[in-house]
């Protein structure tokens, strides 16, 4: 799994394995197999029992896990799951405030996404994002709004969500980490407020999104693809930086070296057919 190509990540409960199947043959670019948030407590071992005996019978599946947070009664057992399967490619760990907290996870030598979702979480960037086994990290923004208190929905929240946003994509770049996952919307039915969340979150650097309903896939796969004014500029760029030394202009703007990356990077997710 390329961590640089995933523009929609679908969770699916553990406890419906027919489910799982339908996310894997959909067109999301992950499936994450929830143990944590989408499993009630009474039916925790249940659903490792469910996901343990799908990947029995579908060996050539290949799934990212969420495991109960840190602390939680349920978090070895999750964790002992994931490191003898190997069709489990990456661990999920919800609610990562401290790498002390996510020495049990690292030690099952799979690469690691950590969802920040509490102040806590937020304080503790800098050292997560340097720790050895993570691979990048993902925003939760409904838990956030609780734990900060506040009111969902405002442009009070907006703006102080943004800047947890803001933190993600700077200390995901300083680390050399993928660029960070944008938090699932709760809409399934409203996919016009899926695609703006999806588009924002691009706009300040997100990568992908996560989703929770394979209708939200169509408009996050679109907001995180490049547009085909994207790619015919990126062309444009590329192009003429064959043919010039130094800088040169492409549609009236100035190209130099940083816009002749960009556009690289641009066409090389283009031709790969992966965003």
């Amino acid at each position: 799994m390329n961590p640089h190509a995933l523009r929609s990540l679908l969770f699916v409960p553990a406890t419906r394995p027919d489910r799982i199947a339908k996310a894997l043959a959909s067109s999301a670019d992950a499936v994450i197999v929830d143990l944590e948030d989408a499993v009630a407590d009474s039916d925790k071992a249940n659903a490792r029992d469910t996901l343990e005996a799908f990947l029995a019978d579908n060996p050539q599946a290949s799934l990212v896990v969420r495991v109960n947070a840190p602390g939680s009664p349920h978090h070895e057992s999750d964790l002992a799951l994931c490191a003898r399967q190997t069709a489990v490619t990456h661990l999920f760990v919800p609610k990562a405030e401290s790498r002390q907290a996510l020495a049990k996870a690292a030690a099952c030598d799979k690469p690691l996404w950590l969802q920040i979702e509490t102040a806590q979480g937020l304080l503790a960037l800098p050292s997560l994002a340097g720790m050895a086994g993570v691979e990048r990290l993902s925003f939760g923004a409904l838990d956030m709004v609780t734990e900060l208190g506040l009111t969902p929905e405002t442009p009070g929240a907006r703006q102080m969500l943004d800047q947890g946003r803001y933190q993600l994509v700077v200390h995901s770049r300083a680390a050399s980490l993928a660029a960070p996952l944008e938090s699932p919307h709760p809409a399934i039915d409203d996919t016009d407020a899926v695609a703006r969340t999806a588009v924002h979150a691009k706009e300040m650097g997100f990568a992908g999104m996560l989703c929770i309903h394979p209708q939200q896939l169509p408009v996050v796969n679109q907001a995180f693809s490049p547009s085909e004014a994207d790619v015919d500029w990126a062309r444009q760029v590329v192009d003429g930086a064959s043919r010039e030394a130094g800088a040169f202009s492409v549609a009236g703007q100035m190209v130099d070296a940083p816009v002749i990356s960009r556009a690289r990077g641009i066409l090389a997710k283009h031709e790969a057919g992966v965003y």
